[in-house]
């Protein structure tokens, strides 16, 4: 039997982990709330009050942390992944953080003799919960080969894109372009209401045209046309503002070190940056359409 140490038991960790229950893995987890560790043995697993114990025999260790600083505090810390692994061990991380952490860690991880990847998610913790996550991988082939079984239960699509880093790259530019794009489609929806255009004539054009984009047929951001959408359920996450915004100045200081020019990136960090400070943090991404409309 695979066993898994698995660190971060959040909104996305804990369901992943009780996939990897389902499909008959051994999960040991940590993370700093109780409530979260006691989830995971209500579902079957284990769970530690402290990283180093988590790990000890484990043969995976996934991570899904909030950042890269705390990423970095618990692979190098004293008390941390590095230092109290299995030999032979194999470090998945599927926090979403900058593209520079994510290398330094995994040639550090090089370096000690593990093989690492990271592999960032998107889908949400729908998602998360039905198993369904895409994931971007980041790491060497052989990596890859060992992470992908791991991944399989957790994901619908697993993607490898190259190199260490390589999947934090993808998740940014990706995000970018999802954030562009829901605006688009929402002062698409705003300017057809002042025309007078009713919201599911124009989804029945906009879905069979043109215009067709995942923001617009599986996400749309007026309610009725997609009742699966967080429309339907009063713009509740989802993906939270906070999170898009996350990921925007990821991608935004990505941009900045590569000298890539980003025009309607840094527009949409802008934009989802006035919307979290208005109070909207908590509100789906995809209410930034009411947020266009009203201003405010």
């Amino acid at each position: 039997m695979t066993t898994v140490a698995f660190i971060g038991l959040g909104n996305m960790g804990l369901p992943m982990a009780k996939n990897l229950l389902k499909a008959g893995m051994h999960v040991q987890g940590f993370d700093l709330a109780e409530t979260a560790r006691a989830g995971l043995v209500t579902a079957g697993g284990s769970a530690s009050a402290a990283v180093a114990d988590a790990v000890v025999g484990a043969d995976i260790v996934i991570s899904m942390l909030p950042s890269g600083k705390i990423v970095s505090a618990v692979y190098e810390g004293e008390d941390g992944v590095f230092a109290n692994a299995e030999k032979g061990a194999l470090f998945i991380d599927s926090s979403t953080i900058d593209v520079a952490t994510s290398r330094d860690i995994s040639a550090k991880a090089k370096e000690l003799g593990f093989d690492m990847v990271d592999a960032p998610v998107s889908g949400g913790v729908g998602g998360a919960a039905a198993g369904t996550l895409a994931f971007m991988v980041g790491g060497s082939k052989d990596a890859f080969k060992r992470a992908e079984p791991v991944l399989d239960p957790m994901g619908a699509k697993i993607v490898h894109c190259g190199d260490s880093g390589t999947g934090q790259a993808a998740k940014a530019c990706n995000n970018m372009l999802l954030a562009i794009s829901m605006i688009g489609v929402s002062e698409a929806f705003n300017l057809g209401r002042s025309l007078g255009l009713d919201d599911q004539v124009f989804f029945d054009v906009a879905s069979n045209a043109s215009g067709q984009c995942w923001s617009l047929t599986t996400y749309c951001p007026v309610p009725g046309p997609v009742p699966t959408s967080p429309a339907n359920n009063d713009y509740k996450p989802g993906f939270a503002t906070a999170l898009m915004l996350k990921d925007l100045n990821l991608a935004m200081a990505a941009a900045g070190e590569t000298a890539t020019d980003t025009p309607l990136g840094k527009l949409s960090r802008d934009i989802y940056t006035a919307m979290d400070s208005a109070g909207h943090g908590g509100t789906d991404f995809s209410g930034v359409i009411n947020y266009l409309a009203k201003g405010k």
